[in-house]
């Protein structure tokens, strides 16, 4: 007991002597202890300094999957190219030759003859369309089983020379006239390729709606404004 009370002693001796020095190196200790606990008991992870080194855990890479390459979808070409009007146009008077309504010629122009052809093959076939040059209107001759109706008789008719009769005959003129007046509202015209009353009063009004000599008359100023009127020639 007296070497732990002599001890004891001289450290007591030795603190009050120097008590700065011995508070620093109390807290020196108790810091020193305090780090080392924390390093080795307190942390979740590892240290990034660790004081002993440490073999890095083996860890097991997931692998990846790649994405597919997607799949080009190929081009694929139209299968019909769009055709011209004057193709369509000449497909239709070559159909409507086939039928017997047509007998000009075959050029992809739209003119009067080839639209009273029309016309008539509509009329014939009890059909409710549009006569305008369209795949619609190709597509309902082709189908269509109306065809124009011929004289049995093919004996060309007999030459007179008489012009009243000249007159009064039915001309495709008239009729394209008769049509184009009728389709614009000029009076309920039966279109007869005849020049009757009704069509001179129809005439009378076109001509004075557009500021013509009023006549009543077929004539070239006429012929000109109803074509250019409709857009199509007056065969």
């Amino acid at each position: 007991m007296t070497d732990i009370d002599g001890d004891a002693g001289r450290l007591g001796a030795a603190i009050s002597r120097h008590p700065r020095e011995f508070v620093g190196v109390l807290m020196a200790s108790v810091a020193f202890f305090a780090i080392f606990i924390n390093a080795l008991f307190l942390q979740r992870g590892p240290h990034p300094a660790p004081i002993f080194a440490t073999r890095p855990p083996m860890t097991q890479q997931t692998p990846v999957a790649l994405p597919r390459p997607r799949a080009v979808a190929p081009v694929v070409a139209p299968a019909t190219v769009a055709r011209s009007q004057a193709q369509i146009i000449g497909d239709i008077q070559r159909e409507l030759v086939r039928k017997g309504f047509y007998d000009g010629a075959v050029d992809g122009i739209w003119g009067g003859k080839t639209d009273a052809a029309a016309r008539d093959f509509v009329q014939a076939a009890g059909l409710k369309i549009n006569t305008d040059a369209s795949e619609g209107l190709l597509r309902a001759i082709v189908t269509s089983n109306a065809k124009a109706q011929r004289d049995r008789a093919a004996a060309p008719a007999p030459v007179r020379n008489d012009p009243i009769a000249e007159l009064i005959a039915p001309t495709k003129q008239v009729l394209a006239i008769q049509r184009a007046l009728s389709d614009f509202g000029y009076g309920q015209i039966n279109p007869t390729g005849v020049y009757d009353p009704e069509t001179k009063e129809a005439i009378e009004k076109f001509e004075r709606d557009r500021r013509l000599p009023v006549t009543g008359q077929i004539s070239d100023p006429l012929v000109r404004e109803l074509a250019a009127m409709t857009g199509r020639p007056l065969e």
